[in-house]
């Protein structure tokens, strides 16, 4: 490992892949700060060359190694750690904070996905972290308080660090509105405001480096409330470490100045990407910063380097899960795809069709009524099904979420308000964009989205004139009437508000019924019932229900 640090510190510069040569370099750490980062790794928590993931077992080593060429060491993480695998899904996050305490995390910020299973599972979860978890735009509704510490300054040997944490407000919707009670989130101006308040606070405190570890990201959807926006309205900030857009980061940008000023100072962006690909490492001397990465390229990651104790711990429980999880239910001929962009995040995909026909049909089994048409949100398919055999690790992979199929009546001008709305930045993705069945439509992106009124409680806006970028051809078979009533199924997180559809919080207080029925549960019975068991040639390709034009 000391020679993976070397050649790290002799490129000083983002690297995705090592050099020989420089990796036999000696390298001295003495009297310098090592702050080690991951983001986003969204429990892929083993090592795994095929991914590839380094695993927590090598991020533990990578710090103990660090520490040991003489450097003092933070090992910081940027939220979203829970809910992507089996290993931390189904412990509804337990897991991941528990390994996590195990490789020696020293802070956290929260990502949406922490909140996933609601805001007092997090809580739950955070309370058995060693770790510190930090938000300063955090808040509970009822009072204004925040739910955690806004910072903490590590006083370390020759350093003190102050680290300011911030989550995105897009986590009062991204996350399912209905489990997210009492929880209010700082956006625009009032975050920048807050940001710089703590800023000033540790600065004042004696911090040496001012660290903001934020899960916030670059996303154009963000505008507002991303990393570079709060970098662009503060100043004070020498590190930004960022999550949430699954982006490499290693760049500087101007802090909050005067139009005209010279030499006006900058803050350092990074982020890891995502899934564990990297390690991030900024390196800091008392005057100067500089950042790189260590790749988890499939050469490089043994799963015989690391922590021998916490590789078999985490080898254990992935060994069992894969056990309970591994008897296939059924096969796919077809490759489907669940890949975010291009696919279920911009465009119709084979998928989509499936997982939307499964719980049309399974909603007709559980309703009294006929219900004529099924969407879920791009952004709740989290991965693609391989040809061959089908397991329920499989299922719960691709649909982690644990969402129940939940019923309700629209009205065609609803339907229509929330199909624009969720193709909003169509062709760019979105979590939001709508995977349908019984209905066809088109997104015209070459007509440009007027935002109206921002929807409450949320980041996003509602369309100023609904139909003016869709056009809904048909529902249920028959031509679209927008004064006409529809029996719908979708899941429970949109039903919610989840994305842009907060148009569908009103229908489903009034029409809503819960069928309490798991998605996941859904496609199986699909599949066995209807399919015989084989996923086959009728969903090689996507059926023609959303065309988007460009």
């Amino acid at each position: 490992m000391k020679k993976w640090l070397s050649t790290l510190l002799a490129l000083a510069m983002l690297s995705l892949s090592l050099t020989p040569a420089l990796a036999d370099q000696p390298v001295d750490l003495s009297g310098k700060l090592v702050i080690v980062h991951t983001n986003d790794i969204h429990g892929y928590v083993i090592t795994d060359p095929a991914v590839p993931s380094v695993g927590y077992a090598q991020i533990k080593q990578y710090k103990a190694d660090a520490q040991a060429l003489g450097a003092q060491v933070l090992l910081l993480d940027a939220g979203d750690a829970s809910q992507g695998q089996p290993i931390v899904n189904l412990s509804k996050g337990a897991t991941a904070f528990k390994l996590m305490n195990d490789a020696g995390y020293d802070a956290m910020c929260p990502g949406n996905h922490e909140f996933d299973w609601g805001v007092d599972q997090f809580l739950q979860n955070a309370e058995t972290a060693t770790f510190s978890i930090l938000c300063a735009n955090l808040l509970r509704t009822a009072d204004k308080t925040l739910y955690f510490e806004p910072y903490r300054l590590f006083a370390l040997e020759g350093y003190t660090v102050g680290v300011i944490g911030l989550d995105t407000p897009e986590t009062l919707t991204k996350a399912n509105p209905a489990l997210m009670k009492n929880v209010s989130f700082l956006m625009g101006d009032e975050l920048y405001a807050a940001t710089q308040r703590y800023v000033d606070e540790v600065k004042a405190a004696g911090a040496d480096l001012v660290v903001v570890l934020g899960h916030l990201g670059v996303d154009e959807e963000s505008a507002g409330n991303r990393s570079t926006d709060v970098i662009a309205n503060v100043t004070g900030i020498d590190l930004f470490i960022d999550g949430h857009s699954h982006v490499v980061l290693n760049e500087r940008l101007p802090q909050k100045h005067e139009e005209g000023a010279e030499n006006v100072p900058t803050t350092l962006l990074v982020s890891t990407g995502s899934y564990g690909h990297n390690i991030g490492e900024v390196v800091f001397d008392g005057q100067t910063l500089s950042a790189s990465l260590f790749a988890a390229q499939p050469t490089q990651v043994s799963a015989a380097y690391g922590d021998a104790e916490l590789s078999a711990e985490i080898q254990a429980l992935h060994d069992a899960i894969e056990a309970e999880l591994s008897v296939a239910f059924a096969s796919t001929l077809v490759l489907l795809d669940g890949n975010k962009a291009p696919g279920v995040r911009t465009q119709e995909t084979n998928l989509g069709d499936f997982c939307t026909d499964a719980m049309l049909w399974q909603a007709n089994q559980s309703y009294s009524q006929p219900v004529v048409a099924a969407f879920n949100n791009g952004g709740g398919i989290r991965a693609s099904i391989q040809i061959g055999d089908v397991t329920m690790k499989d299922m719960k992979t691709v649909f982690p979420y644990g969402n129940t199929l939940q019923v309700m009546t629209l009205t065609g001008s609803e339907l229509l308000e929330l199909l624009e709305a969720s193709s909003f930045s169509t062709p760019e993705p979105s979590g939001g964009f709508m995977q349908v069945s019984g209905i066809t439509y088109t997104i015209d992106t070459t007509v440009p989205y007027e935002k109206g009124e921002q929807y409450p409680e949320s980041t996003y806006f509602a369309p100023a004139n609904p139909g003016s970028r869709v056009t809904i051809h048909t529902v249920g078979g028959e031509a679209f009437d927008a004064d006409k009533s529809y029996v719908i199924v979708t899941n429970d997180f949109s039903a919610a508000g989840g994305d842009q559809s907060y148009v569908l919080k009103y229908a489903n207080q009034q029409t809503g019924f819960n069928t309490y029925i798991a998605l996941e549960d859904a496609l199986i019975n699909y599949t066995r019932e209807v399919l015989g068991g084989v996923i086959g040639e009728d969903y090689a390709a996507p059926q023609g229900r959303i065309t988007v034009i460009q």
